[in-house]
């Protein structure tokens, strides 16, 4: 028997809200390089930006259906993320389903399957990360689980596992990881502040980035 179930562990708003002021890249880069989902999903326009649970669905290729009803039972915030098996064909989401995403809340979506109707959707302004545009219709046929775990973009993701994306891509934040991911984004941010005032205070990349033992050791020799 299929289910569809709600996801099971949520983020608190708090943990959420502290991990939406980092960016995806600093967040990647603060928890190890870790999460950073494939560079092949894009938004469909360069402001949009998401950050929420996972609402997790797996849909057939070439089929929206369960997408659809991802949508129906998703709650305000959540960011339905789709795993379609890379089928770029497909038209799955457009302008319609948006607006339904839209008078509910949802807080996005990530599908790593084909999108359209992409002018309206910058219009909408409902934030939508995808493997690609096209234009070919779907059919409504094959029933699965919904907030199961599920592949998207090489990465696991779990029901309630915290969701970022912006211009530059995707990373996912492991729910019971979400604090310690936004204290460590935040070090990193000061840290890359002070970089930039001893850059304005007239020091060079190699004197901040301390690269000079770095350079002697590997042989470098500059003749300019």
């Amino acid at each position: 028997m299929i289910h569809i179930k709600d996801i099971a562990e949520r983020p608190s708003k708090a943990d959420i809200e502290a991990v939406s002021k980092f960016s995806p890249a600093t967040i990647h880069e603060a928890q190890g390089r870790r999460g950073a989902l494939s560079s092949r999903l894009k938004p469909v326009d360069y402001r949009m930006k998401l950050c929420g649970p996972a609402f997790t669905v797996k849909c057939a290729p070439r089929d929206n259906i369960m997408l659809q009803l991802a949508i129906n039972y998703a709650k305000p915030g959540d960011i339905i993320v789709v795993s379609a098996g890379e089928y770029e064909e497909a038209g799955s989401f457009g302008d319609v389903l948006a607006n339904a995403c839209l008078a509910k809340g949802t807080g996005g979506l990530v599908t790593d399957t084909g999108v359209r109707d992409t002018l309206q959707l910058r219009e909408l302004g409902f934030p939508v990360f995808s493997l690609s545009v096209c234009i070919k219709g779907t059919v409504k046929e094959t029933i699965a689980a919904v907030n199961d775990p599920i592949i998207i973009g090489g990465e696991t993701i779990n029901p309630g596992d915290i969701i970022v994306g912006d211009a530059d891509g995707l990373v996912v934040v492991r729910r019971q990881e979400a604090r310690e991911a936004a204290r460590l984004s935040q070090a990193r941010e000061d840290a890359e502040a002070a970089y930039i005032a001893a850059y304005k205070a007239g020091k060079s990349v190699i004197e901040v980035s301390n690269l000079a033992p770095v350079l002697k050791a590997k042989g470098l020799v500059v003749d300019i």
